[in-house]
């Protein structure tokens, strides 16, 4: 007789039985009431909420906002559809998954009570004879925190909407807070939001840009065709400082057993230069050297130059370099970040409902671009749809797109300044002879020949003269402005040059219209809004080397729709791939070891004594820390202490 022909667990379903699959009346709920406990809860929610708002908004605004229903039902409403929602998705989640996961499991344990009666399975008893440990709960432990990951990913993705949707009712207009929230605030570039040019009542257009920085990012992305070496090279960095860190935590447990006070966030840091030469230091041609500790020196020399690619032709899998290589890409660093921050923005966008037809991933150039629709001509394609650009950038990249913005600057301001010759020159040629029409007429007709001179000579020097008749001019040689350009006051000088212009037109022609002033009106009209684009763009000065999100949205006013779906992924995926801003102040912050106890975590297991490979390599270099004053001279008058290779 086999296991087979044993009868499973019960699997019926039914609403109300208690001891059916998705039942309402769980016998695990010992007769509790849900239908009050769910009114209980959102009763006390509206009212938080609407008690709150009651005493923070003025009367008058109050009786603006109890309109269409009252603001207590809307907020009834949504925190009602949220909490069903986060309910449905609770019971689909544990009650039906947790019991096919379970209840296999659970047949088999019953079947093995009753293994004396029949005859076991070869597969059963090759397991037995395995010994205990192949009866583990792993798999089913994993399955579990999966679950329990996807219903913490629902309730979230439930309280992100209830959020937008109270602040879009609390706000009653569309801002840069509804779109991105506060503890994500400080990674936006640029968000712009602006009436659109076919439909400028009803569409707006939102451009967002955010930069998450190197030192954020949860996953490290490196380019496609980064060196072999370097990647080594940083993650022995790596190492390093995390048995820094080490050495530090166990300085201060040693601190405060003697009753000394903590370190301050400054003393760390010096504590932590001053071990910096226990680890490596600057003599790159020494095999000796302590920087040569973890990796020999001819294992660096043997992979210099080397990337992500080799020539068929020199490729030999014998050879050192070539192993550590197929040793690399088997831990696959150098893809790791770059996909997985792929992989978020595409599962975002897909639980989100937030379909897509183009995904264009250029993985070697680490950029990938995902849009609504694949068609660009604005004209045809519907009021609300979207398009993301994911980018990372490192310092030469940042480098070279500065010096072709810097060109593109300049090109704008001497086409716009060309324009501004030519107006003027036609205003000049307009004139009557011994006319006055303006100031610079009656002082050319009253002034001195050495006076007009003068006025010449100055206003041909740049730097002489910082406003005109325009306003401000822009001074671009501070210290601050030559490093980071930000090109705000010669991008504001231009516009008003080129409004200036077309008010000068209007008042010599008004409203007649000349081939002359035709031509100049289609001349300004086009530099107007090709540099309207190109202020819309970043300014690449301003991008720090790491992974930038351009988002541009296209949203109906009266619905936005696409701008609700847009802020909750841009929020999850920040929070998915980036670590966020952190304080070093709050960071450094550890409990006293008077609160920390060793027998929380017991254990009948014997405990096993484990040391680090790497600080067993410096464990000798490391005993002579000196402790005091920090040194930051050279090391190469020092002896020299051989160190063993790994």
């Amino acid at each position: 007789m086999s296991i087979a022909q044993f009868p499973k667990s019960p699997n019926k379903v039914h609403p109300t039985e208690p001891s059916a699959v998705g039942s309402r009346n769980s016998l695990a709920q010992e007769g509790r009431d849900k239908v009050a406990e769910a009114r209980l809860i959102l009763d006390e929610t509206v009212d938080k909420v609407v008690n709150h708002v009651q005493n923070k908004l003025p009367e008058e605004v109050l009786r603006k906002l109890d309109v269409m229903g009252g603001l207590k039902e809307k907020l009834y409403n949504y925190v009602n559809q949220t909490y069903v929602n986060m309910f449905n998705r609770y019971t689909v989640t544990m009650e039906d998954e947790f019991i096919k996961k379970v209840r296999d499991f659970v047949d088999r344990e019953e079947a093995k009570g009753l293994a004396r009666y029949t005859p076991r399975e070869i597969m059963e008893l090759l397991d037995k004879i395995g010994g205990s440990d192949k009866f583990n709960t792993g798999e089913i432990e994993k399955s579990i925190v999966n679950m329990y990951g996807h219903l913490q990913g629902h309730i979230q993705r439930g309280m992100n909407d209830l959020e937008n949707e109270t602040n879009a009712i609390l706000r009653q207009k569309t801002d840069v807070g509804a779109f991105i929230r506060g503890e994500n605030a400080y990674a936006i570039i640029k968000c712009v939001f602006k009436d659109n040019e076919l439909r400028p009542k009803y569409v707006y257009d939102v451009k967002l840009s955010v930069n998450i920085l190197d030192s954020e990012l949860i996953s490290p992305i490196y380019h496609y065709q980064v060196t072999v070496e370097s990647l080594l090279k940083d993650a022995i960095q790596k190492h390093i400082h995390e048995l820094i860190d080490k050495q530090i935590q166990i300085l201060k447990e040693e601190l405060l057993d003697q009753g000394k006070s903590e370190l301050t966030g400054t003393e760390v840091m010096f504590e932590k230069i001053k071990r910096i030469e226990n680890f490596t230091d600057d003599e790159k041609e020494d095999e000796k050297s302590k920087r040569y500790t973890i990796l020999a020196k001819k294992f660096l020399d043997k992979i210099e130059g080397l990337r992500a690619e080799i020539d068929i032709e020199e490729y030999d899998p014998l050879n050192i370099r070539e192993n550590i290589k197929y040793i690399i890409d088997e831990e696959n660093i150098r893809n790791r970040g770059y996909n997985t921050a792929v992989n978020a923005i595409t599962s975002i966008l897909d639980t989100s409902k937030l379909g897509y037809q183009v995904c264009d991933n250029m993985k070697n150039a680490r950029i990938c671009q995902i849009r609504e629709y694949e068609e660009l001509d604005k004209t045809v394609l519907p009021d609300e749809r979207y398009a993301i650009r994911l980018a990372y950038y490192d310092q030469n990249q940042l480098r070279e797109a500065k010096k072709e913005f810097d060109r593109q600057m300049d090109a704008f301001t001497r086409e716009i300044l060309r324009v501004w010759d030519v107006v003027h020159a036609h205003y000049e040629s307009k004139k009557r002879f011994r006319s006055l029409r303006d100031f610079d007429d009656l002082a050319n007709r009253l002034m001195s020949r050495d006076w007009r001179r003068n006025k010449r000579e100055e206003d041909a020097d740049p730097n002489s003269v910082l406003w005109n008749e325009i306003g401000e001019m822009y001074n671009e040689n501070s210290f601050v402005e030559k490093n980071n350009r930000t090109y705000e006051d010669r991008i504001h000088n231009l516009k008003n040059k080129l409004k200036y212009l077309r008010e000068m037109l209007q008042k010599m022609h008004g409203f007649q219209n000349p081939i002359e002033r035709v031509i100049l009106d289609e001349r300004i009209n086009f530099l107007e809004r090709r540099f309207n684009e190109f202020t819309y763009k970043i300014n690449p000065h301003h991008i720090q080397p790491g992974l930038v999100l351009d988002v541009d949205v296209t949203t109906i006013k009266r619905k936005q729709y696409m701008l609700k779906g847009m802020a909750n992924v841009l929020n999850e995926f920040l929070y998915s791939v980036s670590r966020g801003f952190q304080d070093a102040a709050f960071a450094t912050f550890k409990r006293r070891r008077s609160t920390v106890r060793e027998d929380i975590d017991q254990s009948f297991a014997q405990a096993e004594m484990k040391e680090d490979i790497f600080e067993a390599a410096y464990k000798s270099q490391a005993e002579s820390e000196i402790k005091g004053s920090v040194d930051l001279s050279s090391s190469k008058s020092k002896p020299k202490r051989g160190l063993k290779e790994l």
